[in-house]
């Protein structure tokens, strides 16, 4: 048996056993599991032995004639953090999650975290973690790397804590020039591989959006503010594809059936309205904010989405396409 499928069945049965008080039977444990596991309990018993091993004590208990197993209390959940042993693992997993916000201090505080329940495994358990990491691997596609900004992110984070404005050099792509701000900061964001200062902007007089690493430079200030009552965060990113904001458009889209086919299986916002059409085709309403993004996202499907509305939409798509070829030439 491959050594991968043995610890993802250890970490299945670890976490039967984390989450039941009284304690479970063989029968419960195979529950699940490959069938072959029921018709040969020998297997089973060998992965309680190796979790044990792996340094959870169990405890075994016989109740109406049966044994059952069960994790001594103490170590069900873990006393410092309160965490059970497969919750730990997988804080020990989560680690290349946060890599892109390497260098700020937000990386640094998650690191702290996770080494501390890294700490709290037993070396046996460790090990389980790397072997299920062979299993179980993390892409995180394109992102924006902090390693050069996280003075900024450190002012940022403190700001927002202590509610107090901010003055800052902000490099404008939309403008193409550096400009002086004074925002009121609300919250940082991670999104789409990139983090996002979302605040209002006295400068523009509205709640506005600033990617951190077009921050040239950040001086607080000890001029306090407040969220206003009717400032609803998710309310103001719900209409971005991903991040870029606009006025809202209803947006209809057919993909032939070759792009169908992997287009239906993922959520591009919450929107979005799925409909199958004869011949394997499919049809994609979504209500979305109208940006240079949505453009870019439906550019690239190529030659395997139609824009059926609105018709500016599918002006734009169509005019890009055509100054895409020209740049080709």
């Amino acid at each position: 048996m491959p050594r991968n499928d043995q610890a993802i069945r250890q970490h299945i049965v670890l976490t039967k056993l984390g989450s039941s008080r009284h304690g479970l039977t063989l029968e419960q444990l195979a529950e699940g599991l490959d069938p072959s596991i029921t018709r040969h309990p020998r297997t089973l018993r060998r992965d309680l032995d190796a979790i044990e091993s792996a340094g959870w004590p169990l405890l075994t208990e016989r109740i109406d004639g049966r044994t059952r197993w069960k994790l001594l209390d103490c170590v069900r959940n873990a006393p410092a953090l309160r965490l059970s042993p497969t919750e730990l693992m997988a804080l020990a997993l989560s680690r290349r999650l946060v890599a892109p916000l390497e260098g700020t201090a937000v990386y640094a505080s998650l690191q702290s975290a996770l080494n501390k329940a890294s700490a709290a495994l037993p070396p046996e358990g460790l090990l389980m973690v790397h072997q299920l990491e062979e299993t179980f691997s993390v892409g995180l596609g394109p992102h924006k790397q902090y390693k050069h900004h996280r003075e900024v992110v450190e002012r940022l984070t403190q700001s927002i804590a202590q509610k107090k404005r901010i003055q800052m050099r902000y490099d404008s792509a939309s403008r193409g020039k550096v400009t002086r701000r004074e925002v009121d900061p609300y919250r940082l964001w991670y999104a789409a591989g990139g983090l996002y200062l979302i605040g209002y902007c006295h400068l523009r007089q509205e709640p506005r959006m600033f990617a951190v690493e077009r921050i040239k430079s950040i001086t607080p200030t000890e001029r306090p503010y407040q969220i206003p009552l009717h400032f609803d965060f998710e309310a103001f990113v719900e209409d971005s594809l991903t991040v870029m904001r606009g006025p809202r458009i209803d947006v209809e889209l057919e993909f032939d059936k070759p792009t169908a086919a992997w287009a239906k299986h993922r959520v591009w916002h919450p929107s979005q309205e799925l409909k199958r059409l004869p011949g394997g085709k499919l049809r994609i309403t979504l209500s979305v904010a109208d940006s240079r993004e949505l453009v870019g996202w439906i550019l690239s499907f190529g030659s395997g989405v139609r824009v059926v509305k609105p018709d500016r939409l599918r002006e734009a798509v169509e005019g890009e396409a055509r100054r895409i070829l020209r740049n080709g030439h």
